[in-house]
Formats: C-alpha cells, sequence, structure tokens
C-alpha cells in the first residue's frame, strides 16, 4: 500500500495447489522445440537464482553489505549510498541460498551476514525499528518523504523476516555462526512493535521523532502487511495484542470478501484496489509459509494462488490487446514502468491500473503458486536474453505493446522475491527456516493461525 502511495517519489528519485478454477486456461510451452529453448526448468531456474544474486552480492552498498534501494548499469553512480531495509531483509535470505546454491562459500556467506548485521546494528533506530533508507557510509536515516524519515515498520517486518531465517540457520553452527545467529536475534527482538500502535488496537506504519505519527497510516486490510502483525504479535519483549490484528488489520472480519474475478474468489478484500499488483502475494510469504495457512479469514494460499491466477487469467484475456500478452508474457506488479513519453518511471502495475508494462518479477516470484505458469514465463523471458536479461537478472519491467521497451534498471524488492521464492518452490529452505522459530510459532498461535 505505501508503495503504491508513495511510488511517485521514485519518478522524482529516477527522471503447488493445481485445481482448475473458472476462467482458467491451461499453460502451453512457448518453445516447443528444445533447440530453439534448450534450458530444461532445472536450468531456467539456476539461471534465475544465479543472475539475480548478483544483485545482492556483486552490486551490494560496499560499506554496509547491504542491498542498494535501486541499481542502473547505465549510471551506477544513482543513488549509490541508499541502503533499503525492505529489501536488505530479502538480500539476508538471498544470501542463504546463495550459500545452499555454491553461489558463494559458506564463509563467504557469513563474512558478508556479519557485515551487514554489525552495520544494522549501528544504524539508527526509533523505538527498535529501522527507516525505509539509511544512508550506507553513516548508518543515518534517510528521508523517504517529508514526513517519512524515521522507524517504518512494514519495512522493519521484511528485514526482520530475513533475520529470522539467518538465526534458525546457523543457530548450530561454529563459533561464529552461532555469534551470527544469537546476534540476528537480539537484533529483531529490540524491535518496539507496540509502540507502533499509539496506545490503540491499531498498527501503525511511521513514527518520526521529527513528525512523530504526522503521516498517521494504519496498517488495515490486505496488502503487504500481514507480517508485520505476525512478528508483532510474537515479538516476547514488546509484543502487540491480539486485537490490533483482529479490530485493526481485519475490521472485525470486514476484511473478508464474497467478490471474485474471473472465477476465483478474492477471499479478501485487497484495500478496496481489486486483486492489487502482485508483490503483495509475495513480501510476507518470503519466510511466512503460505501452503497451510489459515486463521478465521482466510486460507492464504488460495488467498494467493487465486490471487496469481487472477492476474495470469486478465493476462491471457488481453482486454486492452496489448502485444504479446497471453499465456507465456503475464504478470502486473509495482515496479519501473514507462512514462507517457517513453521515460522511465515507477506505477503499481495491477489488472485496475495496466499500462502494457510486463514486471519479470511478478510471473517468477509467484511459481510456488503457479509453477507451469511461472516456468513458462522464465522460459519466454529468457528467449528474449538479448533485451531482457542484465547483469543482474532480468531487468525491472519491459513493455512489448512499445516494440520490448525495457526499464534498464533494478529494484531491491523486485528482485529479492525471485531467488527466494524460486527456493520456496523448489525446497522450502526460507519457509522451514522461519516456520521452525518458536517465536513465530508463538505469534502465529496468539492470532489464532493453524499452519
Amino acid at each position: 500500500m505505501k508503495r503504491l502511495i508513495f511510488g511517485c517519489l521514485l519518478l522524482l528519485i529516477t527522471s503447488c495447489n493445481n485445481d482448475d478454477g473458472p476462467g482458467y486456461q491451461p499453460p502451453f510451452n512457448p518453445n516447443p522445440d528444445p533447440e530453439e529453448n534448450p534450458l530444461t526448468n532445472d536450468e531456467i531456474m539456476d539461471l534465475v537464482q544465479e543472475e539475480t544474486f548478483k544483485y545482492f552480492w556483486d552490486y551490494a552498498e560496499s560499506n554496509s553489505g547491504a542491498a542498494k534501494e535501486r541499481y542502473h548499469p547505465s549510471n551506477p553512480t544513482l543513488n549509490q549510498n541508499v541502503v533499503t531495509s525492505g529489501g536488505s531483509g530479502f538480500g539476508l535470505m538471498a544470501i542463504l541460498v546463495g550459500i545452499e546454491r555454491g553461489f558463494i562459500t559458506r564463509s563467504e556467506g557469513v563474512a558478508r551476514l556479519q557485515q551487514i548485521l554489525n552495520f544494522y546494528e549501528g544504524a539508527d533506530r526509533f523505538h527498535g525499528a529501522w527507516s525505509h533508507w539509511i544512508d550506507g557510509p553513516t548508518g543515518f536515516a534517510l528521508p523517504f518523504s517529508n514526513l517519512d524519515d524515521g522507524g517504518d515498520i512494514v519495512e522493519t517486518a521484511f528485514f526482520v523476516q530475513g533475520l529470522i531465517c539467518v538465526k534458525e540457520y546457523f543457530k548450530e553452527g561454529s563459533t561464529d555462526e552461532i555469534a551470527l545467529s544469537d546476534q540476528a536475534d537480539m537484533l529483531w527482538k529490540g524491535v518496539e512493535w507496540d509502540w507502533y500502535t499509539q496506545g490503540q488496537n491499531k498498527l501503525f506504519w511511521h513514527w518520526s521523532p521529527n513528525h512523530e505519527f504526522a503521516i498517521n497510516l494504519e496498517l488495515k486490510g490486505y496488502n503487504e502487511t500481514l507480517i508485520a502483525f505476525i512478528l508483532g504479535a510474537a515479538s516476547p519483549d514488546h509484543p502487540i495484542a491480539p486485537e490490533v490484528y483482529h479490530e485493526g488489520w481485519a475490521s472485525n472480519g470486514g476484511i473478508v470478501s464474497s467478490a471474485n474475478q474471473y472465477g476465483y474468489p478474492l477471499v479478501l478484500d485487497h484495500v478496496g484496489s481489486g486483486t492489487g499488483p502482485l508483490f503483495w502475494a509475495h513480501y510476507s510469504y518470503l519466510g511466512l509459509d503460505p501452503r497451510n495457512l489459515s486463521d478465521q479469514y482466510a486460507n492464504y494460499w488460495d488467498l494467493n494462488r487465486n490471487h496469481t491466477l487472477i492476474n495470469y487469467s486478465y493476462c491471457v484475456d488481453n482486454p486492452n490487446n496489448y502485444t504479446d500478452y497471453g499465456p507465456n508474457c503475464w504478470g502486473l506488479t509495482a515496479s519501473y514502468s514507462r512514462n507517457g513519453d517513453g521515460s522511465i518511471g515507477y506505477s503499481a502495475h495491477e489488472p485496475e491500473n495496466d499500462t502494457g508494462v510486463i514486471s519479470p518479477t511478478a510471473a517468477i516470484s509467484s511459481i510456488p503458486y503457479t509453477p507451469e505458469e511461472s516456468l513458462n514465463a522464465m522460459h519466454f523471458f529468457y528467449s528474449k536474453e538479448n533485451v531482457l536479461l542484465g547483469p543482474a537478472g532480468f531487468y525491472d519491467a519491459f513493455s512489448p505493446a512499445y516494440n520490448y521497451w525495457v526499464a534498464n534498471a533494478y529494484l531491491a524488492i523486485d528482485q529479492g522475491p525471485q531467488i527466494v521464492m524460486i527456493e520456496n518452490y523448489r525446497t522450502g529452505l526460507l519457509w522451514d527456516l522461519f516456520m521452525a522459530n518458536e517465536d513465530v510459532q508463538n505469534g502465529l498461535n496468539i492470532l489464532g493461525f493453524t499452519y
């Protein structure tokens, strides 16, 4: 939701359930001749993971080792010191994947993770929460907007999701690894989730020492913020009450929706915006395992699979008749975009805001929900590798409607989910780590989840 509200700021800066429901169209192989597309499914997943990993390894911010907000290969100094907290959390998980896949050694991964955690331990914090953006050389908070110059509880939740995976991965390792595990545990437990309620049965996105709760943006209704409530309930020292979730986020059951699109139930009200961009099905679920996740409001596997299939079915239906939209070229989410004059911008693409721009992360990161459809998309993107594949994976966005215009740029929050969700589809690595955490289990139990 915040990406939708504040996305315009980036314009200034940049100048496996297989049940087929109604409206579902079976995927097809866009490259039936193996000589035309020699990669197997395993090979295409290997390629996407390894190439995307470079964003967090080769192009990380130099002092912190953490993820830059963005990387433009044609202008590598652009915002080169801007570290992003949410994207850095995704990066923590990506480094674990890199160790498992052999992209780096275990000792290399430990050294980089120590660098990142040391940086975040010394960075500005606001009642335990980190800011959306942090200056890499100094650790000082960087304003995301005029009033947003302090703690961001949602970006913090994304970072904490990564910390908990690090804690679990190394907790039985060497002396140095156990110390790293303990540091990750200490860092996340310092977040004062209860402060961000203002003493109400609500959770608020921002607090600043200069502006306090002036933005007053409540986390309410279904978007990308579910993880913040689960971690808030899980906190052993600064927990939120269950009523913050039930009365605030879920509106005492008002969050439940009876609407459907393309024959698929929405399950929950996507903040009144139809289905919303696909990152809503990714960010909270990089660690949080949706496969058996339910509470009194939703089955979260059905919710996310339906969200993805609606997005897919819309692109297949292609009501605007955009070039090449179809079963092998699909995926609408928040990403870089094409402005009317052909310049690069930013937009939260979704069926209700379709400008002819496809974001590879949308289909790729949805692979646990739609494996065949997502793999077909990956093969298609790779068939256009001469224009779509850059130094850190597939570029952030492209538009077939405009002769394959490409945003030759990357965003951490779009690259991270690709490598993590492919791994969750392949091995369940991050899901298993996160869900094994006893504090997480306690938070889920307090809020009434089954998992």
